[in-house]
């Protein structure tokens, strides 16, 4: 995959460009799920940017997108990219930065390109299937077990409310060495491929949050599942326990396995 490869990191870059210029312009925001779930008109037109190439380039794939731009994908035969436009896009519209461009390929339902863009650092994050993954020119190390004592996790404070099944998470809380909140699911994958973060947990995420995230992380000896542990289906959406090997262990027998 070659090709494909040259060619979404080309795009990448370009849209990327796209998104700095806007920031020049005023952004037409929208709502979906509520108040708090903001879309805007690049979103919009990020997604259809790398749906109109990919269509004209690689006719045969297949698209996943947030915005709905893609096609309707039920299973994960052949060639899938799973893209979304701009992850954190409350941060990019608050903060203009702290927001992701996150795509994941997959072909037969296995991991082959995943990549993570920060667009306001100019900084790619990528990796291909059994080649490890990058951030930019600098290839990752493994990552390496942590105690629970010693770890940072990142997750939204919105997952410590009372409503919350997994209360779990308020004894976590006090053992960890300390939590962080970035607003970017891709952001947060990336930090923890890096080790700047030793695990992420999200309550539910979409696919287009995960997927390309969960291929660099398992490059660099990461583990993506549920929080009980499982496989996560790359077609729905899911809570999700990203973390270092040996640590992904202890949080999930110790805070969230239900026997």
């Amino acid at each position: 995959m070659v090709n494909v490869d040259t060619a979404a990191k080309e795009w990448l870059r370009e849209a990327g460009r796209n998104i700095i210029d806007s920031f020049k312009t005023a952004l037409q925001i929208d709502t979906k799920a509520d108040a708090n779930d903001l879309v805007t008109n690049i979103d919009k037109e990020i997604e259809q940017f790398f749906t109109n190439h990919i269509r004209k380039k690689f006719p045969t794939h297949k698209i996943l997108g947030e915005e709905g731009f893609g096609d309707e994908v039920k299973n994960m035969d052949g060639v899938i990219w799973i893209i979304d436009p701009i992850d954190g896009t409350m941060n990019f519209v608050h903060q203009q930065r702290n927001f992701f461009i996150s795509i994941g390929i997959f072909e037969n339902g296995v991991g082959m390109l995943g990549y993570l863009y920060d667009v306001v650092h100019n900084e790619l994050y990528y990796a291909k299937s059994g080649e490890g993954a990058y951030w930019d020119d600098m290839k990752l190390p493994m990552l390496e077990n942590v105690k629970v004592s010693e770890a940072v996790i990142g997750f939204s404070a919105t997952w410590l409310t009372s409503d919350n099944p997994k209360n779990s998470l308020l004894s976590l809380v006090k053992d960890v060495r300390g939590t962080r909140s970035y607003g970017s699911a891709a952001l947060e994958f990336a930090y923890v491929a890096t080790g700047r973060l030793d695990a992420y947990i999200s309550m539910k995420l979409s696919p287009w949050d995960f997927a390309g995230g969960k291929i660099i992380v398992e490059e660099v000896g990461g583990i993506v599942t549920n929080l009980n542990g499982e496989p996560i289906n790359i077609l729905e959406k899911s809570p999700i326990l990203v973390s270092k090997p040996g640590l992904h262990e202890s949080l999930v027998k110790e805070y969230f396995r239900v026997n």
